[in-house]
């Protein structure tokens, strides 16, 4: 039984191969890149043992990139269909908590670059469970938002620098090897991405 995970939801570009329960890590690449994931993600998987076939795809639903967190979650959906492999995604957010704590137990608050001038911001619990939905706030109101002295992501730093001298940042971005940090409760059928704020485009009013 192997596992194929896709992260396309930062600048960052990953995906890994896992085999077996509890999962081994087969082999995995991850790459930032900022733009580009449509072209990266196919050759990247096909780099991996197997050409990355899978009997299970996981796939990051976001907050994140609108256009990584789509091509991340079509790609899967094609491979789910081509291999017969069931797909379930799991919260971005969640894995950069994950890998912040690097194996201790303890809460952490994530920030994320948004969109706009805005960071997307959430509470996780020393569980690992989300403590309220995922925000996109300004960082003056992400500091008044953020719960806990350690603060993780690519705006980790001017979110740390923002509550005080008490806060400890970790600069990271999410990666596709470390899925292994999560649990079945974090997996959803859903494969819908969440994009974490408002689009900016708006329906026209209807006419009078």
């Amino acid at each position: 039984m192997r596992t194929l995970v896709i992260d396309t939801s930062t600048e960052a570009c990953s995906a890994a191969l896992y085999e077996g329960e509890p999962l081994v890590l087969l082999d995995h690449r991850h790459e930032v890149i900022g733009r580009g994931h449509a072209e990266r993600l196919i050759p990247m998987i096909s780099e991996l043992p197997g050409k990355g076939k899978a009997d299970l795809i996981r796939v990051s639903l976001g907050p994140g990139s609108f256009t990584g967190l789509r091509i991340g979650i079509a790609a899967a959906r094609a491979l789910g269909i081509a291999w017969d492999a069931q797909v379930l995604g799991y919260p971005t957010l969640a894995m950069v908590a994950a890998c912040a704590r690097a194996g201790t137990v303890r809460p952490v608050t994530v920030c994320m670059n948004g969109g706009h001038g805005e960071w997307f911001v959430q509470n996780f619990n020393e569980q690992l469970q989300p403590e309220e939905a995922p925000r996109s706030l300004v960082p003056e109101m992400a500091a008044q938002y953020a719960q806990h002295k350690l603060v993780a992501g690519n705006r980790a730093n001017e979110l740390a620098a923002l509550m005080g001298p008490e806060a400890t940042a970790r600069d990271l971005l999410p990666s596709a090897h470390q899925f292994y940090l999560l649990d079945s409760s974090h997996l959803t059928g859903a494969l819908a991405p969440v994009y974490g704020r408002e689009p900016d485009a708006k329906l026209p009013a209807p006419k009078p």
